[in-house]
C-alpha cells in the first residue's frame, strides 16, 4: 500500500538509471520518513531500504501511469502533485528538499 502523503520512487533493478541512483534512494529513505520505493522487478532493490513495495505485477505502476523508471512522484492526500521522470538531480533535490542529493552523479540520466 502506498502512503497518501510523501514521495514515492518507482524503480527496477534492471534499469541502468535506477542502479545509478541506488545510493540516492538509500539516502532519501534514511533521511525522509515519508519516502517509499516501489520496485517493479525485485523487492530487495534498492539494498538497505526498508519497506520496499513489491510491484512485480505492476499494479501500482499501472495505476500511476509510470512509463519510465526511475520516476519520483510527490503525493498529497493520495493525489499526485508533481513528478520527475528519470534522474534529474535538480528535480530530485527540489522534491526531496535534500540540497546535496546525488552529489558526484551526472546531472541527468534518462530512465
Amino acid at each position: 500500500m502506498l502512503k497518501p502523503d510523501g514521495l514515492v520512487v518507482f524503480a527496477k533493478r534492471a534499469c541502468p538509471a535506477c542502479k545509478l541512483v541506488e545510493p540516492v534512494m538509500q539516502r532519501a529513505a534514511a533521511d525522509l520518513p515519508a519516502f517509499q520505493v516501489v520496485s517493479q522487478d525485485d523487492p530487495k532493490f534498492p539494498a538497505r531500504v526498508v519497506g520496499v513495495v513489491d510491484d512485480r505485477e505492476l499494479d501500482h505502476s499501472w495505476l500511476n501511469n509510470i512509463e519510465f523508471t526511475p520516476t519520483l512522484v510527490r503525493f498529497e492526500r493520495g493525489r499526485e502533485v508533481e513528478r520527475v521522470v528519470g534522474w534529474d538531480r535538480e528535480g530530485w533535490r527540489r522534491l526531496t528538499g535534500i540540497r546535496d542529493l546525488g552529489e558526484g552523479l551526472p546531472a541527468q540520466q534518462p530512465g
